[in-house]
């Protein structure tokens, strides 16, 4: 069961969810969701009792010094929280959680319940896996739709994929058992550098969300983030040659795969989300308003 506050009716909202476990290579996901919460300022209306769906073996409480010095503890759960982005003409709904123990069907339903009762029409889900990638491209991001209308629309890959699937998935064919028009982002996370967080994964999905909107979203220091992991991991590539040797290889083999008309695709949706961004910043919004500081070269999809 999902405790709800009460909540003013929203305006054509959209959600948005991600879960921690099978499904968040490098935190990747979820620190989407943790990132939109925390730069539109979201507020928390719902949670879910976890005591159907967790394991506390598994996904085990956590005990805290509060501000008041009272010992609490905190337990492993799902939240719905509700935003209303300055820059969009709708609101979303925010689903961040754990992948559950048990129960899923149950689970998944609880939270599409809650959401139609707030009003959502459109579901956004954010996964990442490991992959043979190289840290220094862009991180490839796939995506995948309930209906063949959106499929076109985004101009996505209709899923090939076979085999185990993790809550994400689960919540995907739910949404579409009901009919609720679903989209799903994936980004791959070198599996070299697997140990969280990946910014520069992260990056990329919040890139598939806006060009999804059509709208910017504030970075904050998610962009340095990014750069910085990226540099940090060419240390330690540096640092050993077999490793090194490994990342070339890579290189070559995505370099070669990449069809010069993807490229160019790319490219042009870099230059397009740049201008967005530096129109609705302003004439002389700043260092933080160029290409270079924004998604640049650490973007990817």
């Amino acid at each position: 069961m999902i405790e709800m506050e009460e909540t003013p009716d929203l305006v054509d909202p959209l959600v948005i969810a991600a879960f921690e476990g099978w499904n968040d290579a490098a935190d990747a996901a979820s620190s989407v969701v943790d990132h939109l919460i925390e730069v539109w300022g979201a507020r928390v209306v719902g949670t879910l009792d976890p005591e159907d769906f967790y394991d506390f073996q598994v996904n085990r409480p956590l005990v805290s010094t509060g501000d008041d010095g009272h010992r609490r503890i905190t337990w492993p759960t799902t939240r719905i929280a509700v935003a209303s982005p300055p820059d969009l003409d709708r609101d979303v709904i925010l689903v961040r959680g754990i992948e559950p123990n048990m129960r899923w069907r149950q689970f998944c339903a609880e939270i599409l319940a809650a959401c139609d009762e707030l009003g959502g029409e459109l579901v956004v889900t954010f996964g990442a896996l490991l992959a043979d990638t190289p840290h220094t491209r862009p991180i490839p991001v796939s995506g995948t739709a309930t209906e063949p209308e959106l499929v076109d629309r985004l101009k996505l890959e209709p899923s090939t994929y076979e085999g185990p699937t993790g809550i994400v998935g689960v919540f995907q064919d739910a949404c579409a058992r009901l009919d609720i028009p679903a989209v799903s982002y994936w980004a791959a996370v070198p599996h070299y550098v697997a140990q969280p967080p990946c910014p520069k994964a992260t990056l990329a999905l919040v890139g598939q969300l806006e060009d999804l909107l059509e709208v910017s979203i504030p970075l904050g220091e998610l962009a340095e983030d990014a750069r910085a992991w990226e540099r940090g991991v060419d240390e330690l590539a540096e640092e050993d040659e077999d490793v090194a040797d490994y990342v070339r290889s890579l290189e070559e083999s995505r370099d070669t795969a990449e069809l010069p008309e993807a490229s160019g695709e790319a490219i042009a949706r870099e230059f397009e989300r740049y201008l967005k961004r530096r129109d609705d910043d302003g004439p002389g919004s700043g260092p933080g308003s160029g290409p270079g500081s924004g998604q640049g070269p650490v973007a990817g999809g």
